[in-house]
C-alpha cells in the first residue's frame, strides 16, 4: 500500500498506512515538504485519517490557534 498525499497550497497532507497488520493509519501535514504537524491518534481507516488531517488544515488555514 502506498501513501496518500492531497495537496492545498500551501499544506499538502499525507496519509500514512499501518505498518503492521491492525495497527492504526496516521497523517502527516507539510508546508513546502517540512513536517507542521502530525497526528495525534489512531485512526482506524484512511477516511477517518483524511478527515481529521483536513480538518486540521481548515484551523490551520483560518489561523486557529495563532498568536
Amino acid at each position: 500500500m502506498t501513501d496518500t498525499m492531497t495537496n492545498i497550497h500551501p499544506y499538502s497532507l499525507e496519509i500514512l498506512p499501518p505498518k503492521a497488520e491492525g495497527a492504526s493509519y496516521q497523517w502527516a501535514i507539510r508546508r513546502s515538504g517540512k513536517l507542521v504537524q502530525r497526528s495525534d491518534r489512531s485512526l482506524p481507516n484512511e477516511a477517518k485519517a483524511h478527515e481529521n488531517g483536513m480538518a486540521q488544515i481548515e484551523k490551520l488555514l483560518s489561523g486557529v490557534g495563532d498568536r
